[in-house]
């Protein structure tokens, strides 16, 4: 008996859960729905998959009038899954540009731009270095990681990545921070190495350029010179930016110099790139680099 109970809860638990859903989704849809000025258009998604880019005109009860390039469309507010306002710049030729997944960073090195609050992304380089990175504030970021070499057990590689940074005025941004990594203890006197470094950023997301200093440190010991890194961003098209990214180290006449693209769709990229040492101990075409990152 007690067991029949229990199944029947369940069973009525499931289906006011099922019959409430599509109803609270709804009331959230609902919630979202006004008129777009000049400031922003919307994308409006609807329960078939499709996406419709314009600016919402009229609303009643039971539909609303999209404006899109092209014509005015009437859609059943009962068959929309999603509205998602974006600013009206991000329509180029008809198109929507989503916002760059990866502007917080060139290849490896920082640029000053910052996530904003409660954003956060999934990156891997080389397969081998993952990490996590998220916004705590919009001027406070925190990321870390861990090696994943196979076989490696409690001898992995710890990061942890502090980054403080904030607009100057609307194209130049400062930004410091640390890497901090633990390395593996073989019995060496050194177990934590980093640097600490100072980046300013001009431009925006899509079109930037980057210049940094960071202080190496190994243990209590701290380098006398900085490193010096230089670096931009250009994006060519909707889903690909050229980067570079270049760094002189002290102590070493042959600067470290990278280029290469930056593939991405809404909330993912990939980064293709060669990096090569400029002197006579180049090597041919260079060393590739390539990471994935998941915004979330």
């Amino acid at each position: 008996m007690i067991a029949k109970r229990i199944t029947f809860a369940v069973m009525l638990a499931a289906g006011l859960y099922t019959w409430a859903e599509p109803a609270m989704a709804q009331q959230n849809i609902k919630g979202k729905l006004r008129l777009a000025d000049s400031t922003f258009v919307q994308i409006v998604r609807t329960m078939d998959g499709s996406s419709n880019v314009g600016s919402i005109v009229q609303i009643d009860s039971v539909n609303i009038v999209l404006q899109t390039s092209v014509t005015a469309m009437t859609i059943p507010i009962a068959k929309i899954s999603e509205i998602k306002e974006i600013q009206a710049g991000s329509i180029r030729n008809g198109e929507y540009w989503f916002a760059n997944p990866n502007a917080t960073r060139l290849f490896f090195g920082p640029t000053a731009h910052m996530l904003k609050k409660g954003e956060g992304y999934l990156s891997d380089t080389y397969i081998f270095f993952p990490q996590v990175v998220f916004g705590l504030t919009d001027n406070i970021t925190l990321g870390g990681g861990v090696s994943l070499f196979p076989g490696g057990g409690g001898n992995q590689i710890v990061y942890f990545m502090p980054k403080v940074g904030a607009p100057v005025n609307e194209k130049f941004h400062l930004a410091g921070g640390a890497l901090i990594i633990k390395v593996p203890d073989f019995d060496q006197e050194v177990s934590t190495v980093g640097v600490f470094y100072g980046a300013g950023t001009y431009g925006d997301r899509d079109h930037s350029f980057t210049a940094g200093l960071g202080y190496g440190f190994a243990g209590d010991e701290m380098a006398d010179r900085p490193m010096v890194m230089v670096g931009g961003e250009y994006r060519m098209s909707r889903r690909v930016s050229f980067v570079t990214e270049n760094w002189l180290f002290p102590g070493l006449d042959q600067p470290l110099v990278s280029a290469g693209f930056r593939f991405f769709g809404e909330g993912l990229a990939v980064d293709l790139a060669l990096a090569n040492v400029l002197g006579e101990d180049m090597i041919t075409p260079g060393i590739p680099f390539i990471d994935f990152v998941y915004n979330f």
